[in-house]
């Protein structure tokens, strides 16, 4: 199992899964579950985020509060506007410049958006992941929370890059973001088989 061990959590979100729960805070939060991930065989950098906010959530779409500076971060990187584009759209692009998306966190407790309120979090077994994208290289994180598993990826194998979070939360000013956020992209480049990228079929969030 290519799993998060209980020591890999913050110390809040370790407390939580040894027996927070039990905890009437916790029994007052609902449980919240993520998104399916968005990969394919030909993927060489993988991007995982923690868990989706309440927006996304609602939306059904990863980073959906307008606020968020996710799609224009990565469209900047590919030079394509993502920002402007219909959701499975954006997604099919990711998947044509070989990036793929998914969160560390499966399911969580959680009152707001804020990764310091996850409670009672589950994290997702990548393997099933990691056996289909046989040409991933490269694991990023965005923000630190998320960026708490990269020591699992490398001991794997990968190179792990941990970025700026793209949340309007982290107040680090646009262009220094993206100063960060230019490694995300793939030495290979995007695959250039306009039948390939319309072939992807990405596992959209439900």
């Amino acid at each position: 199992m290519f799993a998060a061990k209980p020591d890999a959590l913050p110390d809040r979100c370790r407390q939580a899964a040894r027996g927070g729960e039990h905890d009437p805070r916790h029994r007052a939060m609902s449980k919240a579950r993520g998104f399916p991930p968005v990969v394919d065989a030909h993927i060489a950098t993988l991007i995982l985020g923690s868990f989706p906010s309440i927006a996304s959530l609602g939306k059904a779409q990863y980073y959906a509060h307008p606020q968020n500076h996710f799609w224009r971060l990565v469209g900047a990187v590919i030079e394509a506007p993502l920002a402007d584009m219909q959701y499975e759209d954006r997604l099919r692009t990711l998947l044509a410049h070989r990036i793929g998306l998914w969160d560390v966190i499966g399911t969580c407790a959680r009152d707001g958006s804020l990764d310091s309120s996850i409670r009672s979090p589950r994290h997702n077994d990548f393997a099933p992941v990691t056996a289909v994208a046989r040409k991933l290289r490269r694991v990023c994180f965005n923000g630190k929370t998320a960026g708490r598993l990269a020591p699992l990826f490398a001991a794997q194998g990968y190179e792990t890059i941990v970025l700026p979070s793209s949340s309007a939360a982290y107040t680090l000013a646009f262009a220094e973001k993206l100063a960060h956020w230019r490694r995300i992209q793939p030495a290979a480049g995007p695959l250039r088989s306009r039948k390939v990228a319309n072939r992807a079929q990405p596992a959209l969030a439900r």
